[in-house]
């Protein structure tokens, strides 16, 4: 075993050879190392403003449902491993991924049957895509291929979800030269009780009708638009897409990467609708924030149509696919979701939500605070820069809590095991944090 790495010699050695997420190489500001995580903890090699603990105010970007070194999701990796880590996938099976496919089926929205394992969030939008665009090619319809969606969207890193990314002021518009052209609706309007704005579905149902026959499909992130700048919708807006699709014979898309697994207060924000799409995207809480996991699910219609075609199989075939250790995990973790009142718990820290971050609206250059299950919001008048980000992240950090703010976002999604006493902290945190900005 090597000698640990003391502190200094770990940032020197990451600011030289790791390039971290959205970020220059080399980095300008120096991360913060964990030794390890229990609960909704992160242990801090070296205390940040006076704290060697900070409570996670973001769940690991959205997976960590039930905190870390959770002691039945360690216990199911750790019997996996004694059995297999992982086995191809072409050609072979295995009793994890089986009954992980099953789950997700028994607990989507009919009439999802068929579920395609990958290895991460974008790349189960790549494969829904790539579904869809096999499926018109199978049926004699091969000038279906482009995308509608709306503005203000985020679907992931990887190509084909880059191009459905906002591409005037998205996260990805410096190449929507290169990218894929697809069509893009305007951003819904905001608000999850507001009632639907007749205009606003007009309008949707006039692209979807004129692009009816180059369309393959629509996709949308469900009620909640998050990367792109975590927007609140009328679930209404899912039904009037799935009507307009139905009626013009276009295939519907939820991307539910980020909404799945309760975060929402619905276990699936399709729920809320009382819709179901043609494909489904899982990812990110899927194995509870443990192992790189993803899903597309898809009904009988798709996957029968893609394999009445001239190619009679999808074409994709990631080299972790199925991977025996992550889907054990990801079984735990939704038996442990699914045998609690996890309904309950979201409900309680939505109004723990409510209460906590309702006094930022009275901060100045605090534009709008907004609450969704476990998904709480402050939005400032002006995007942050590299100071403010600095000063926010300084102010949380002050208080304990790990937060990390992007553009005019300020923004928390806890694990559900967060206590009341936690959930207070965060939200202390987030208004100093929207004081500090």
């Amino acid at each position: 075993m090597p000698e640990p790495l003391t502190a200094s010699e770990l940032l020197a050695l990451d600011r030289q050879h790791v390039w971290h997420p959205y970020g220059p190489m080399p980095g300008r500001q120096d991360p913060l190392i964990v030794e390890s995580a229990a609960g909704v903890r992160l242990r801090l090699a070296e205390p940040v403003e006076g704290h060697h603990e900070l409570v996670d105010g973001m769940s690991s970007w959205w997976s960590a449902l039930h905190g870390y070194n959770h002691p039945v999701l360690n216990e199911a990796a750790r019997g996996q491993l004694d059995k297999m880590s992982h086995v191809m996938f072409g050609g072979l099976t295995h009793e994890p991924a089986v009954r992980l496919a099953t789950r997700l089926v028994e607990i989507t929205p009919e009439p999802l049957r068929h579920v395609f394992l990958s290895d991460s969030g974008s790349v189960s939008v790549e494969v829904g895509l790539k579904m869809c665009l096999q499926y018109w090619r199978s049926l004699g319809r091969p000038g279906k291929q482009r995308m509608l969606t709306w503005r203000a969207g985020y679907h992931g890193d990887t190509w084909q979800p880059m191009a459905l990314c906002d591409p005037d002021g998205g996260m990805h518009d410096l190449w929507s030269g290169a990218l894929p052209r697809h069509i893009f609706a305007d951003a819904p309007p905001t608000g999850f009780d507001a009632e639907p704005d007749p205009a606003y579905v007009a309008h949707l149902r006039e692209l979807i009708a004129r692009h009816a026959d180059e369309l393959a499909a629509v996709i949308v992130e469900p009620v909640v638009q998050n990367a792109g700048g975590m927007r609140f919708h009328s679930p209404g807006y899912l039904r009037a897409l799935r009507a307009a699709c139905d009626e013009h014979d276009v295939l519907l898309v939820f991307d539910e990467i980020a909404t799945g697994f309760g975060r929402t207060g619905a276990l699936f924000a399709a729920d809320h609708a009382g819709v179901s799409p043609d494909v489904m995207c899982l990812g990110k809480a899927l194995t509870g924030g443990y192992l790189t996991m993803a899903a597309t699910l898809c009904t009988e219609r798709v996957a029968e149509g893609i394999s009445r075609g001239e190619v009679p199989v999808l074409a994709h075939g990631p080299t972790f696919m199925g991977n025996p250790l992550a889907a054990a995990v990801a079984n735990a973790s939704l038996d442990l979701l699914l045998s609690q009142d996890w309904a309950g718990e979201v409900k309680r820290i939505e109004a723990g939500l409510r209460d906590g971050l309702a006094p930022a609206l009275e901060l100045p250059g605090v534009r709008d605070v907004r609450v969704l299950g476990a998904i709480g919001v402050v939005q400032l008048d002006r995007p942050l820069d590299t100071a403010t980000m600095a000063a926010a992240s300084r102010a949380a950090f002050r208080e304990g809590v790990w937060l990390r703010p992007f553009r005019d976002l300020l923004y928390t999604m806890p694990p559900f095991v967060t206590d009341d006493e936690d959930l207070a902290r965060i939200c202390t945190a987030v208004r100093a944090a929207a004081a500090a900005a």
